[in-house]
């Protein structure tokens, strides 16, 4: 058997700062404190042997004992619920979210263990291996219910209630201890820097208060949501994941939550997402501000004003696709070879390299974003804007890396130009609309330039399709945003053949390759599963082409491939498997966009249906 859980198999706590994943036999296998992209403090879903975990469990063969996991509804503590013979327990996990936008050393991580039915035997092991297993730690003691795990990189502190008594077990920690029904105990995992000094101790009265705080955090945000349609479910989730993926200092919503995990089992795509790339982040801006979450959106739009103006990247552009939460440019990539990787899939990658590449597709996303609701900043802000956009004129047309970080060789992608479009064309619509001073005749020369380009050199006539890149005729699924970008109507003809084309390229049972890497080499061995985002971006394009039947089912199926408590990876493997880093922002951010979408595209079609009756 597998020592590895399926990466579907997990659901996410978080305090807005950092997350930790808790699989569905209630073992933390993923936890990087104090923020996203700091070493980790467990990562057996990395190494099941050298990674370091913290599990409380039945103690019952598999066989005897059923699991299952869900949300406390609209909130983001997690219940692992235990069922068998003997009894019924639970496991509530939830970190509280701190306020503030002051970046915290101290992250507490509280796992509160009850029995409703019968009495049932618990075990805990908790065997933290910090800086990703590479960094030792002593453990000290005060008493039979504390422990404090120290490390040159940082400290865990465990504290327990009656009647959990830890025992040694070298420099970890180890229980087992029996509840009956309405018993309860407390497992309190506080982390800090190395040298912290250890929590206050915990009382039952201090954490049913954290508990009440989390719900009506969670419950309270999400009422400030305009959502109304079809999927609410689905969409809350959606939004309390990306939320969860936001780190509230700065406002800049990470890619993913874990770093390592394989696009392919065995294979070398395995990259570190905790980080935030313009592109993921922009978009987010839109199913954000579409969710009536303004703070959010306004708080990253802040963020990104905040890197324009402070320039110095490591590609020497104005932009680079992607930064540290804290807006630092420095993402030098590593290899762990310590590490096996989940299920053997090595290499696993500190860091990213891709972080110094030229991808002008950024350009149009940030434009984009700084156009919602004209926040472009005051005068500096503009001005800043307006730099960014003349800079752009003399280099959109150059080849590029493109949107999907291939390593391959710089291409003249189509979509980049799209978006170079896109930069253009919501320039010259803030400039005017708020007769703000711009080189509005050259931006406005550059803009018909580049889409001159794309209907010239961008379409087939051989595939009649808007192709990946102007040296082939591969599709590449990234041009399912040409019209919600604006660039053309969704029922204009070239448009919807260039839909049919994908179909028959790239969909697979609803389900949407990026593109084929065996016809447009990426620079990289093996393949990998279809890609959530391009699906619920397919979805969308269906519904505002008026194939509304078609993109239903589409989405329908896609919810299907949700895990048991509504997350999504970046991709679908051959078998339904989730496969790649996890919970994925921007898979839930299209998830959203495309519900918002198919509602919006249903209610008019039931209100035209009605005045035609």
């Amino acid at each position: 058997m597998s020592s590895y859980p399926p990466i579907a198999d997990h659901g996410i706590v978080g305090d807005l700062q950092t997350a930790a994943l808790v699989s569905s036999d209630g073992t933390i296998d993923w936890w990087c404190a104090p923020r996203f992209d700091a070493p980790s403090v467990f990562a057996s879903l990395l190494d099941s042997e050298r990674g370091g975990y913290c599990r409380v469990t039945v103690g019952a063969t598999t066989s005897d004992i059923v699991v299952r996991q869900l949300y406390l509804p609209d909130t983001a503590i997690l219940l692992t619920r235990f069922t068998g013979p003997e009894g019924v327990g639970e496991v509530a996990d939830f970190m509280d979210p701190i306020r503030g936008t002051t970046p915290s050393d101290r992250h507490r991580l509280a796992r509160v263990v009850r029995v409703v039915r019968g009495t049932l035997i618990f075990t805990l092991d908790c065997r933290p291996r910090f800086d990703y297993g590479r960094a030792t730690h002593t453990l000290e003691r005060a008493d039979e219910n504390t422990a404090a795990f120290r490390s040159p990189m940082a400290d865990l502190h465990l504290q327990a209630t009656e009647p959990v008594a830890l025992n040694d077990d070298g420099a970890d920690i180890t229980a087992q201890f029996t509840l009956t029904e309405g018993e309860r105990a407390m497992i309190v995992l506080t982390t800090t820097n190395s040298g912290g000094l250890a929590p206050a101790p915990r009382t039952w009265e201090s954490a049913f208060a954290e508990f009440d705080q989390c719900r009506t955090f969670w419950q309270t945000w999400l009422r400030t949501s305009t959502y109304r349609g079809r999927w609410r479910d689905m969409v809350n989730r959606s939004a309390i994941t990306i939320k969860l993926l936001t780190y509230a200092p700065t406002g800049a919503p990470i890619a993913a939550a874990t770093m390592g995990l394989p696009e392919q089992l065995g294979g070398e795509r395995n990259w570190d997402y905790r980080y935030t790339w313009i592109r993921d982040a922009s978009l987010s801006v839109r199913a954000l501000s579409d969710l009536g979450f303004t703070e959010e959106a306004f708080a990253f739009r802040r963020w990104l004003r905040e890197r324009l103006d402070a320039g110095g990247t490591a590609s020497g552009e104005p932009l680079q696709i992607m930064y540290r939460v804290d807006g630092d440019p420095e993402l030098t990539e590593e290899i762990l070879p310590h590490l096996e990787g989940y299920e053997r899939s090595a290499p696993v990658r500190l860091g990213n390299g891709a972080a110094d590449q030229i991808q002008l597709d950024i350009y149009g996303e940030a434009a984009d974003a700084l156009a919602q609701n004209s926040d472009h900043g005051a005068i500096q802000g503009w001005r800043t804007f307006a730099t960014l956009l003349d800079w752009l004129a003399d280099n959109w047309n150059r080849p590029d890396e493109g949107i999907w970080e291939t390593r391959g060789g710089r291409q003249e992608f189509t979509y980049s130009r799209l978006m170079t479009w896109v930069a253009f064309e919501r320039g010259i619509r803030l400039a005017t609309s708020k007769a703000r001073p711009a080189d509005v005749t050259r931006w406005t020369k550059e803009r018909d330039a580049v889409f001159e380009q794309i209907i010239d050199r961008g379409w087939s006539e051989k595939r009649q399709a808007f192709v990946q890149h102007y040296a082939t005729d591969v599709l590449d699924a990234s041009l399912l945003l040409m019209p919600r970008m604006g660039f053309l109507s969704p029922r204009d003809p070239m448009w919807l053949s260039t839909l049919d084309a994908m179909y028959t390229e790239l969909v697979s049972d609803s389900l949407v390759y990026r593109y084929n890497p065996e016809a447009s080499p990426d620079g990289l061995r093996g393949v990998e599963g279809t890609f959530n985002l391009c699906s619920f971006l397919y979805v969308e394009a269906l519904a505002r082409a008026g194939r509304l039947q078609q993109a239903r089912y589409a989405f329908d199926k896609m919810l299907t491939y949700a895990n048991h408590v509504g997350l999504f990876a970046e991709e679908i493997g051959p078998s339904g498997e989730q496969l790649g880093n996890f919970p994925q922002a921007f898979t839930h951010l299209a998830l959203v966009a495309a519900a918002i979408a198919l509602d919006e595209e249903l209610d008019r079609a039931e209100s035209e249906h009605t005045r035609s009756r």
